[in-house]
């Protein structure tokens, strides 16, 4: 098989991203991987405001970019083609990166491919552990969670999802809610050490119903009228208060996720794979008590499980450049026509979820 090198482009979100990928007899390693945040920018406004991060895309893509080819230690001339982020995502940043990938195309004549941010997140396993199709995805950030089974690079089915808030939006929301800093996830993992998860009780939402659909939005609503009866009985929100509403939180997030898990390997498990494999990505996939349940879950259910790196979990281009470089081996490339994409889903025959909005099926 001959070697290929793709440039991998990201900006869905908050983090400007680029790295440089390689395949060569059969594997892929990454060459490079520069991810510059932005979480100073937004710390003050309590979460990412677009307007904010599309600028601050458009200002450090290029650098980014510079510094994973010294990174990788080659040329734009060494590459056979560019893969960058073409949606789901805040329109601002998706439309810098692909305004950015789109002049380097042209001005090189490699070809341009645009992938499905989710679909990065989806294969990453195949990148970081080689998984065999099809397994079993958990997707699980702070704009999506869905689980999906990975039939091949362009072929996914979903099983559920949220009908309403996905995980890392809640654990921010919950962050802002107790005073914490952002992002949510990292803080609220770490109040949540000092705390008692069983003292105060937030509910499980959709527990009562079939299948592997999720919500996290009343979740969040029970915790503000948790804190709330706190505060009024104590004259304010305590430290050991806030400690047990961040660890109960987070132990109902804990558990939402293993029983829907529980409830997607059945259906997954039905198909026989040969080697039944289940994988989480996403940057929710870096909070340790969620890894270790769902990790045990597939002990008990001899199913492998896989988690990258955490660098590899939250947004970053070298999922990008992976996932380009399947369309770049069949010669399919998108060209200087590439559209921007608000919304994408993977899987476009499920049907909607609730709350994807008018507009249509965002992931």
């Amino acid at each position: 098989m001959a070697r290929l090198t793709i440039l991998g482009i990201e900006s869905s979100c908050d983090d400007s991203a680029a790295a440089v990928v390689r395949r060569e007899d059969g594997a892929a390693r990454v060459l490079s991987s520069v991810v510059r945040g932005q979480a100073e920018l937004h710390a003050a406004f309590g979460g990412v405001v677009p307007e904010i991060a599309a600028r601050a895309h458009a200002e450090v893509l290029d650098h980014c970019v510079e510094a994973a080819l010294e990174q990788a230690g080659i040329g734009i001339a060494d590459l056979d083609g560019i893969a960058v982020t073409a949606g789901p995502g805040l329109i601002g940043g998706v439309l810098s990166g692909v305004m950015l990938a789109k002049g380097l195309s042209a001005a090189t004549g490699l070809p341009l491919i645009g992938v499905n941010h989710l679909a990065g997140h989806a294969l990453t396993p195949r990148l970081t552990d080689g998984l065999a199709f099809p397994y079993l995805m958990l997707l699980v950030s702070g704009g999506h969670c869905q689980f999906l089974v990975v039939e091949g690079d362009d072929a996914f089915r979903r099983l559920g999802g949220t009908i309403d808030d996905a995980p890392g939006e809640a654990f921010d929301k919950t962050a802002r809610l107790l005073g914490l800093p952002q992002p949510g996830g990292p803080a609220v993992e770490a109040e949540a050490r000092a705390g008692d998860p069983a003292r105060i009780a937030l509910p499980r939402p959709l527990f009562d119903r079939p299948g592997c659909d999720m919500s996290f939005s009343g979740l969040k609503t029970a915790l503000l009228r948790a804190r709330d009866a706190e505060m009024a009985a104590a004259g304010g929100l305590t430290r050991a208060a806030r400690a047990d509403l961040a660890a109960g939180f987070q132990a109902a997030v804990v558990e939402i996720l293993r029983e829907k898990t529980r409830r997607a390997l059945d259906l997954y498990l039905e198909l026989a794979p040969a080697r039944p494999a289940f994988a989480v990505a996403g940057g929710v996939a870096a909070n340790g008590p969620i890894r270790a349940a769902l990790q045990e879950l597939c002990a008990e259910r001899g199913v492998a499980f896989s988690a990258p790196p955490l660098a590899l979990c939250t947004d970053n281009a070298a999922m990008i450049a992976f996932a380009g470089l399947g369309r770049l081996a069949a010669g399919e490339a998108d060209g200087l026509g590439l559209a921007a994409r608000p919304r994408w889903p993977l899987d476009a025959r499920a049907a909607p979820m609730i709350g994807s909005g008018r507009k249509g099926a965002k992931a």
